[in-house]
């Protein structure tokens, strides 16, 4: 079990749920679904050292055939690599291709004072299209809480994350996800995020963007109350980024990641994959991919499922290892579908 701390989070809680009712969920699912139907040099030379060392099955391009779904990469991924500088967050887009994955998902804190530098921001964009990889999101911590109590603080954050819906646009992303942090009870923080979400979703019409919140440690982890706080925020632009394995309210309490990904999917316009996941007791256990993954298409998703996994000393094949899996569970689904 892992913990980083939602809003700095290299110090807190991401959490990595259960098995249970797999057989007669999954099978539902499907019926639904086919209705719908070192260095930085050497840790490059290291990236492409792992992809070749996983089966051939595992790399081939799939672009012949429809996909279920997309394979992206969150950045969170390679964390310490990017902390411990043997890597740059210009290098991000180049890691995620030489490994086959072709949508990259940036988090913030990587280039948090470049959200203005157009220069920098050429850059990134450029070495994307270099790379032919597809920029999904950003992830933004760091910049306040959007729920707070003070009225004057809760505005102050929506407009510190205003920089990062401009970066978005420029980058070609589609959303910025944010965190619903607040204090009070269920109620009153429910009415605050909501509030806040509603504030910012507007800016983020304005530049065609939309505003979604992960669950993320406190109530946001709760898949019911991050739901109905969606409703409450009352914006078409307001969704969701379900995390398979941040279903952690705080450290006694957990909410089943199953159906909080069920709970969340129909506002969702990203998928964060972690290969752990909760029970409503405080279990972790390995992710059944095809039970979850039949959750995600059964709420008629088709988008970019993103990677959030990047264990120590092994971030690559930490990454490859789920990448693998991913594969495999669209193949297997898709077959059953034909």
């Amino acid at each position: 079990m892992q913990y980083f701390n939602a809003d700095s989070r290299p110090d807190s809680f991401i959490a990595v749920s259960d098995a249970a009712e797999n057989i007669l969920g999954y099978n539902y699912n499907i019926q639904r679904i086919k209705l719908m139907m070192q260095t930085r040099r050497t840790f490059l030379k290291t990236s492409a050292m792992a992809a070749a060392s996983l089966p051939f099955v595992t790399r081939v391009a799939w672009a012949d055939r429809d996909e279920l779904f997309k394979i992206s990469l969150a950045q969170w991924s390679l964390f310490r690599s990017i902390f411990a500088g043997k890597i740059d967050n210009l290098e991000f887009a180049e890691i995620a291709a030489d490994n086959g994955i072709y949508g990259i998902e940036y988090v913030n804190q990587f280039f948090m004072d470049k959200a203005e530098d157009s220069t920098y921001l050429a850059e990134m964009r450029k070495r994307a299209k270099d790379n032919g990889v597809a920029s999904i999101l950003i992830m933004c911590d760091r910049e306040g809480r959007l729920g707070d109590p003070d009225t004057k603080l809760r505005r102050e954050s929506v407009e510190r994350h205003f920089k990062w819906v401009t970066a978005a646009k420029y980058l070609g992303c589609h959303s910025i996800r944010v965190n619903g942090y607040s204090e009070g009870s269920y109620d009153e923080q429910m009415k605050l995020v909501a509030d806040g979400m509603h504030q910012l979703c507007e800016f983020g019409d304005e530049h065609g963007l939309h505003v979604i919140i992960e669950n993320h440690g406190g109530f946001s982890s709760n898949g019911k109350w991050l739901r109905d706080t969606i409703k409450m925020a009352d914006h078409p632009r307001a969704g969701t980024l379900p995390d398979f394995g941040n279903f952690r309210i705080n450290e006694n309490e957990t909410y089943d990641s199953y159906r909080g990904v069920e709970e969340l999917m129909p506002y969702a316009t990203g998928v964060s994959v972690k290969p752990m996941v909760f029970d409503d007791n405080g279990n972790s256990s390995p992710l059944d991919y095809k039970r979850m993954m039949g959750i995600v298409l059964a709420a008629g998703y088709s988008g970019f499922c993103g990677i959030e996994h990047g264990p120590k000393d092994r971030e690559v094949e930490g990454i490859l290892e789920v990448k693998a899996n991913l594969e495999a569970v669209r193949e297997a689904l898709a077959a059953e579908m034909q």
